[in-house]
């Protein structure tokens, strides 16, 4: 018979409640609730900023650096973002963050120690970038009120794909939330369901959405959208070798019946539609 896979939610609720009454350990719960507030209040800002400065075109932000260093300045802060964000997803990246937190709970904190890393980089990337002062086009009147439903639908889209794919993984509470109980993390099992039905990487597809479907375009904005699509089209090619390596088989699999990023008629994970037979 087999065993029913628990949900996100139920998951991430199993999770939460267990912090509630951990076993004692006063040391081990004020790390894990030490790095889990701050973990969560840098990726909260991160969102936030991200958010944002997208809405405004990358205009508005606090970078001072003056033209045409800014342009450099920029650039080192779109690339910092994916290079450090897959070197950490390596073997060697992993022994990196092992060694932010104290010995015996650093390989526990990992989940939470990337997260907050990657939060402080896009922090940075949206906080620290010097606009250009241009400003090709700008919504207006019912132009602008689609264009923000757009933009809000991408969100939203962006945190259901996160969810789907494990929101204690992506949100880096699996890493102090299970030190808090004290009991090894389980990551979730390979994502098939939700929007992973229908594409392969949602998450890449929706973060892209949100750099598209802004109200104010600008040099920068163009810019920033351009590189960092490049990477959401590029990076989880280094992501599947690793789900191909742990998951085999079933990986194939799911790859032969889901697209990698554009939605197919008749392909999804589950039920795929055989049109020679219509």
């Amino acid at each position: 018979m087999k065993t029913k896979t628990p949900s996100p939610l139920t998951r991430i609720l199993a999770l939460a409640l267990g912090t509630l009454r951990p076993p004692p350990g006063r040391r081990r719960i004020v790390t894990a609730f030490v790095y889990g507030i701050a973990c969560h209040l840098i990726f909260g800002a991160a969102v936030l900023a991200m958010i944002g400065a997208m809405f405004f075109g990358m205009s508005k932000s606090l970078g001072s650096v003056p033209h045409p260093w800014s342009i450099f300045a920029n650039a080192a802060l779109i690339v910092q973002f994916p290079l450090m964000h897959s070197l950490l997803l390596g073997d060697r990246g992993r022994k990196y963050l092992a060694r932010l937190a104290p010995a015996q709970y650093g390989a526990t904190l990992s989940t939470t120690t990337y997260a907050t890393i990657a939060s402080v980089q896009l922090f940075a990337l949206f906080v620290l970038w010097t606009p250009s002062g241009i400003i090709w086009w700008q919504a207006e009147g019912w132009v602008f009120a689609v264009i923000c439903a757009l933009y809000a639908a991408s969100w939203l889209l962006l945190i259901k794909a996160s969810y789907d794919a494990g929101a204690e993984v992506q949100s880096g509470a699996l890493g102090w939330m299970s030190l808090a109980q004290n009991i090894k993390p389980v990551f979730p099992d390979m994502p098939t369901a939700g929007l992973f039905r229908f594409v392969r990487q949602p998450i890449y597809v929706a973060f892209a959405l949100t750099l598209w479907t802004v109200p104010v375009w600008t040099p920068d904005q163009l810019f920033l959208a351009i590189s960092l699509t490049s990477y959401c089209l590029l990076a989880p090619r280094l992501k599947e070798r690793r789900f191909a390596k742990r998951y085999g088989a079933r990986f194939a699999q799911y790859q032969d019946q889901v697209p990698y990023a554009i939605p197919s008629r008749g392909r999804f994970y589950g039920k795929r539609v055989d049109r020679a037979q219509r």
